[in-house]
C-alpha cells in the first residue's frame, strides 16, 4: 500500500547532497555606495580585523570608508568585467561551479553544486537556504583557501555556522580541510607554472609565489597561514626540480602601520630588479580564481614597480581558474568530502568520464588562441 502525507503536511523535496563552493567576496558594482557596503562587510569582520571595537569602529566609519572606496572603485575599474558587468571573481567562480557540475553527472540528480561569497552576493545564508529548499540535507561546503588562515577559512565556516543557528531543520555539514600540501593541487599549480613558462619567448630569473599578506601578529598568535604557504612553495618547487633560489616567497596586499608577514613581494621585486634579476614571473598560489589582487595589484601595479626598478621582462601567471588542471582539483576535492554521503553509479561513471574527455579537449582547443594572444602580450 503506497503512502501519501496528510493535505496539510510541509512540502518536503527530495533529499539531495549538496557542494557549495565559497570564495572571498566581490562588490556589486565599482562606484562608491556598492563598493562602500561590501568594504564595510569586510573590514567589520573580527576574524579579520580584531582591533578592539572602540578603536578601530571610529577609524573604519569615518576615515577608511570615506576615502577607500573611492581608491579600491578605481582598482576594480581596471579589471572589471564589462560584457558580463561583474567582477572577474564573480564570473569565474560561477563558471567553475558549472564545470564542476559537469565533471559530477555521475551522481545524477541526488546531488546538487551551488556558490557564494564571504563578503557580498550571493551570501553564504542565502545559498545555504535556497539548497536545502532544494531537498539538500546534507551540504559540503569548500571555502576555496588552500592554506588555512582565521582570515579567510574560519570567517567562511563562522558564517556557515550562524545560519545553521537560525535553521529549524538543520542540513549535515561538511567542511574542507586546508588543502595546501594536496597531491592534486601541488600538481595542477606545477601544471600551470610549466604551461606559461612553456609559452613565453623569455626565461624567468626567478619566479615568486606571491601570497596573500597577514599581519605578523596573527601568525604568532597560532594562525598557521604563514607556515601552510612555505610549505606550499617547497612541494611546488620540488615538484619542479628547481632551487631553492628559482622560486621565491613574498606576501603582498599589506595596508595600516603594522608589521606584516615578509617579506613583501613590492619590496621583494624591487630588489630582485636592482640585483640583476630583470626577468620574473609572479604566481598567486592561494588565490582559487583571477580577482582584483592578482589582476589590478600584481599584473598591473607590481608589474608597474618592477619595470620601474630596472626589470625588463614580467609576466603574471593566471589563476587555476577554470582551466583543467583546477577543475581537475575542484572535482578531486568535492569527491574526497562526497565520500560516504553519495555514490555514483557506474554507468553514470562511464558516461561522465568519457563526457569529460571530450569537453576537456573541446575546452583546450578553445582555450588555444588565448595562450596565443596572452603570450604575445606578455
Amino acid at each position: 500500500m503506497k503512502y501519501s502525507l496528510p493535505q496539510d503536511h510541509p512540502k518536503v523535496p527530495g533529499p539531495k547532497t549538496g557542494v557549495l563552493l565559497v570564495n572571498l567576496g566581490t562588490p556589486d558594482s565599482t562606484d562608491y555606495w556598492p563598493m562602500r557596503r561590501y568594504l564595510k562587510e569586510f573590514l567589520s569582520d573580527r576574524r579579520v580585523i580584531d582591533i578592539p571595537r572602540i578603536i578601530w569602529w571610529p577609524l573604519l566609519n569615518g576615515i577608511i570608508l570615506t576615502t577607500r572606496p573611492g581608491r579600491s572603485g578605481k582598482a576594480y575599474a581596471e579589471i572589471w568585467d564589462q560584457e558580463t558587468n561583474e567582477s572577474p571573481l564573480r564570473r569565474i567562480t560561477r563558471e567553475q561551479t558549472e564545470l564542476l557540475a559537469e565533471r559530477l553527472t555521475d551522481f545524477g540528480d541526488d546531488i546538487d553544486i551551488d556558490w557564494a561569497m564571504r563578503y557580498g552576493q550571493p551570501s553564504i545564508a542565502d545559498k545555504i537556504q535556497a539548497m536545502t529548499d532544494r531537498g539538500c540535507t546534507k551540504i559540503a561546503i569548500l571555502a576555496l583557501y588552500p592554506q588555512y588562515s582565521a582570515t579567510t577559512t574560519a570567517t567562511v565556516y563562522d558564517t556557515a555556522f550562524r545560519k545553521l543557528q537560525q535553521m529549524r531543520w538543520q542540513p549535515a555539514i561538511r567542511t574542507l580541510a586546508p588543502y595546501h600540501d594536496d597531491p592534486v593541487y601541488i600538481e595542477s599549480i606545477a601544471i600551470s607554472i610549466e604551461q606559461h613558462l612553456a609559452g613565453l619567448d623569455w626565461e624567468p630569473d626567478v619566479v615568486v609565489a606571491s601570497f596573500h599578506g597577514l599581519p605578523k601578529r596573527y601568525f604568532l598568535s597560532g594562525d598557521p597561514y604563514h607556515c601552510h604557504c612555505y610549505k606550499t612553495a617547497r612541494l611546488v618547487r620540488e615538484r619542479l626540480g628547481w632551487p631553492e633560489e628559482k622560486l621565491k616567497v613574498a606576501f603582498q596586499s599589506r595596508f595600516g602601520p603594522e608589521e606584516w608577514l615578509k617579506p613583501y613581494t613590492d619590496e621583494t621585486i624591487q630588489e630582485l630588479a636592482k640585483d640583476g634579476k630583470k626577468k620574473i614571473a609572479v604566481v598567486c598560489p592561494g588565490f582559487a580564481a583571477d580577482c582584483v589582487e592578482t589582476l589590478e595589484e600584481i599584473a598591473i601595479g607590481i608589474q608597474e614597480e618592477f619595470e620601474e626598478a630596472g626589470g625588463t621582462h614580467f609576466s603574471t601567471i593566471p589563476c587555476l581558474n577554470q582551466s583543467v588542471p583546477g577543475i581537475d582539483l575542484l572535482e578531486a576535492l568535492a569527491r574526497r568530502e562526497l565520500q560516504g554521503w553519495i555514490e555514483p553509479s557506474t554507468a553514470r561513471q562511464d558516461k561522465a568520464r568519457k563526457d569529460k574527455a571530450r569537453k576537456d579537449k573541446a575546452r583546450e582547443e578553445d582555450l588555444a588562441p588565448l595562450h596565443h594572444e596572452q603570450d604575445a602580450a606578455d
